[in-house]
């Protein structure tokens, strides 16, 4: 893999469309500015971004003449690498073609001049932008995304062919590496050979077939492997389920236009329980949903106008290829990604989401009336890569009222990957000041925990209910118990075998509340907390509070950014129950 040569491309890479403009709006990112991560604007003029440098800081890459396989994983000067590939994911290659699409001639020459430039700052297998083979498959679906919109995955132009070869030539060496993983990397990277290699041999390319079939036999391989029965997905994590999904979703799409061997049975019911699980998880008025696992910023298919937090877009998609059903009746912006892919608006509409449980992954949803809960309980199948066991997410008509922390950052202080991926970033119990479970490195962490006193969800017409429970390493034990009515959560926790101190915290939605003095009495301690929208959260403990306080905590929606959110801490240094009610309607 160290011999890897090329060639630059020459040429144009796509041609006018021939098709009619699309009955969808294009993206408005990439003309006069874009979103980093989703997040932090960035402006975008006529001539091409510098790819060699951290967009935020102006800091280039020293030595980007070096062999892809010479640069640190993490550079003190650079900072986080993610800055310098995420303009080299190629966001824009789909936003130009949409324009282009839609008859704006200054977006085609903006687009082949974009990618020429590009190829001339990145000469193949040499620098940043080719060390990673899963950078490079998000550009190989990103093209062929371009390549749909346009109308050009049969006639492709010679320079385009050849920049796909490239990629798959750096993909295919590092391919074991990537499927060890057991996460979107190997997905990407499957999908990618998949894409670029049946892209290929349409025009006759000598690898092209074997490209494609490896691909093939890794995509069957992973969703047989990474996606439970029941959907989870091996991340853990909401955004990087969403990696996955998009990612499958445009194989499908490729497959279907370039008249391919359908995939497998089992392939397909996994991609459909995928969906669904997405489906139970996000919130159908914002197309938010809880802050769960890790989120480093990624955002595959980027087809519609929506914001970087809404999941709405990939699930229409995915229900209407995997299960021919709209998971979302209501005209909006999640249709037109199906328009730019030539996927047709099914008829049939799915069911709302509604209580769900997988057990493959450790994931509980109930909901009831307007309000939503979420509890996170230990069936780790791979590595966790957060500590938050018994986490519970609740959300009200649209909006998180107790959340998760988020991530931040992978390239940060030891502090703060330790607060975001940490017990203290959850709604949970920490015992003496311990971690749940030992991080081992930046992604890893020991001794998981298993699954104690499961209850399953049951529900009627006025409230449901679940409970899970776990015994850590040092002895000490946590059973959670959910009831979830039209006004009111409320939340059981029997806390035991801890040494010094239990921690009870609950991070609350940013607002102006106010806490009463705490009352001790002979049954124990409680304390009321309530805010100007009436809601109020009260904590009863069966023993004498240690302390209790409502403290600033921080929370991340977004890669790279942390804003201070309140946390009510409760700690108590004898084992007991403590109880807590959020009421928001009296």
């Amino acid at each position: 893999m160290r011999r890897l040569r090329g060639a630059l491309p020459q040429g144009s890479f796509f041609s006018a469309s021939s098709l009619p403009a699309a009955d969808a709006a294009a993206v408005s990112s990439w003309t006069s500015s874009a979103l980093l991560f989703g997040r932090w604007p960035i402006w975008i003029g006529n001539d091409p971004p510098d790819w060699l440098a951290n967009p935020l800081t102006g800091q280039r890459i020293p030595h980007p003449e070096r062999h892809w396989w010479e640069i640190p994983d993490f550079d003190p000067v650079v900072g986080d690498i993610k800055l310098i590939w995420e303009f080299s994911r190629m966001d824009w290659v789909i936003a130009f073609a949409q324009r282009a699409r839609q008859g704006e001639a200054e977006a085609l020459n903006k687009l082949n001049a974009w990618l020429a430039d590009w190829c001339r700052s990145n000469p193949p297998y040499l620098g940043p932008n080719w060390k990673c083979g899963q950078e490079a498959s998000i550009r190989v679906m990103h093209l062929a995304c371009a390549a749909i919109i346009l109308g050009q995955t049969r006639d492709s132009l010679p320079a385009l062919r050849h920049l796909i070869a490239l990629h798959l030539q750096r993909i295919e060496p590092t391919l074991q590496y990537a499927m060890a993983q057991d996460n979107n990397h190997g997905t990407s990277e499957a999908a990618a050979l998949f894409i670029g290699g049946s892209w290929l041999d349409a025009h006759g390319h000598a690898r092209g077939a074997t490209w494609a079939g490896k691909g093939r036999r890794w995509l069957e391989n992973r969703a047989a492997r990474l996606i439970g029965e029941q959907g989870t997905f091996s991340q853990y994590s909401l955004n990087y389920h969403r990696v996955m999904l998009d990612t499958f979703s445009l194989a499908e799409c490729w497959r279907r236009h370039l008249g391919l061997e359908a995939f497998s049975d089992r392939w397909k019911s996994r991609a459909l329980a995928a969906t669904q699980w997405l489906h139970a998880l996000t919130d159908p008025i914002s197309g938010d949903g809880p802050n769960v696992g890790a989120n480093d910023g990624a955002r595959l298919l980027q087809l519609v106008d929506t914001p970087y937090r809404d999941y709405r877009p990939s699930i229409q998609l995915g229900m209407a290829l995997f299960a021919n059903q709209r998971a979302y009746p209501e005209a909006g912006a999640w249709n037109d990604a199906l328009q730019w892919l030539g996927v047709q608006t099914p008829t049939q509409v799915a069911e709302a989401a509604g209580t769900m449980q997988a057990d493959d992954g450790g994931f509980l949803v109930l909901r009831q009336g307007g309000a939503m809960v979420l509890l996170r309980y230990p069936r780790f199948r791979f590595r966790p890569s957060q500590a938050d066991v018994l986490h519970t997410d609740l959300w009200l008509d649209g909006q998180p009222l107790l959340r998760d922390a988020g991530t931040y950052s992978y390239n940060t202080d030891a502090q703060w990957l330790e607060y975001f991926g940490g017990t203290q970033g959850h709604n949970t119990v920490q015992f003496d000041s311990r971690e749940q479970m030992p991080r081992i490195s930046r992604f890893l962490l020991g001794d998981w925990l298993r699954t104690e006193g499961f209850e399953a969800p049951a529900s009627d017409e006025s409230r449901a209910s679940a409970a899970a429970g776990y015994c850590d390493r040092a002895g000490a034990r946590h059973h959670r118990r959910l009831t979830l009515s039209d006004s009111m959560l409320a939340i059981d926790d029997q806390v035991s075998g801890f040494w010094q101190a239990a921690v009870l915290r609950w991070r609350l939605a940013p607002g102006d509340w106010t806490q009463d003095p705490v009352m001790h009495h002979a049954q124990g301690s409680h304390v009321l907390l309530r805010n100007s929208h009436g809601h109020t959260v009260k904590v009863t403990s069966s023993t004498s509070f240690r302390r209790c306080a409502l403290v600033q905590g921080w929370e991340s929606l977004h890669y790279l950014e942390k804003k201070p959110t309140p946390v009510l801490e409760v700690e108590i240094c004898e084992p007991g129950q403590l109880t807590t009610e959020y009421q928001w309607a009296q």
